[in-house]
């Protein structure tokens, strides 16, 4: 009698895996949803994280313009920037007076006198935009310190507290007198916002009780209106 052969057995399936198998990879969690408002619209992020401001590239230059109409040409410039959307380019655009006291019929006024005739301070990020569009608008002459191949110095700093502090200093004026100076004599300020300054006097404006005396500012010679009793001779 031939012996038959046993057929082999299956494998037992147990709970137990194997010390080598890997384990389970786990699902990726999804990202949450970023906050909106009730509205639907982005939540502002934390305030931590608010990104630093951008740095100004605005300085202080100073345009030469036709005196006498230095308020329309002002007038003139802003609203050419708003028209032209440049606003992003200009700050300020100033010009510098004092107030000065005087009488007037007996009695004490204030009125404002302009420090520079002829000239406009103006905050700006010069660029050649900005350049087109001063040079474009009537009565303008240009930056002061520029040239064609050059860009204009900025103001110094000292230049631009100086015509700050104007804006906001009452000068005493007394009532009108006879100067002590003449045409052509040198004389030195001794008051008000150009005080120990020195120039020479172009003209006696006896009407007004003052004298214009040429004073070199910016580098330049630059008339300038002063009461009798605010310079002296040198």
């Amino acid at each position: 009698m031939t012996d038959t052969a046993e057929p082999p057995k299956a494998p037992v399936m147990t709970d137990e895996q194997p010390d080598s198998a890997p384990p389970p990879a786990e699902e990726p969690t999804p990202p949450e949803p970023a906050a909106h408002a009730d509205d639907g619209t982005p939540a502002a992020p934390p305030e931590g994280d608010t990104p630093p401001a951008t740095p100004s590239n605005k300085h202080w230059y100073v345009v030469k313009v036709q005196s006498g109409r230095e308020n329309s040409i002002k007038e003139a410039i802003e609203r050419r920037v708003k028209i032209e959307g440049l606003d992003e380019y200009v700050g300020q655009i100033v010009i510098p007076v004092e107030k000065v006291t005087e009488m007037r019929n007996g009695k004490r006024v204030v009125r404002e006198r302009k420090l520079y005739p002829g000239y406009l301070m103006v905050e700006v990020e010069f660029n050649d935009r900005i350049l087109y569009l001063f040079r474009e608008t009537s009565g303008v002459g240009d930056f002061v310190g520029g040239s064609l191949t050059q860009p204009p110095v900025p103001m110094a700093q000292h230049e631009v507290e100086r015509m700050t502090n104007s804006q906001q200093q009452l000068v005493p004026g007394p009532i009108h007198g006879k100067p002590k100076f003449d045409r052509g004599d040198r004389v030195k300020v001794k008051d008000g916002t150009f005080a120990g300054m020195e120039g020479e006097v172009r003209e006696i404006l006896e009407a007004k009780g003052a004298v214009r005396v040429e004073l070199t500012i910016f580098g330049r010679p630059v008339p300038v209106e002063l009461e009798y009793w605010q310079v002296e001779t040198v």
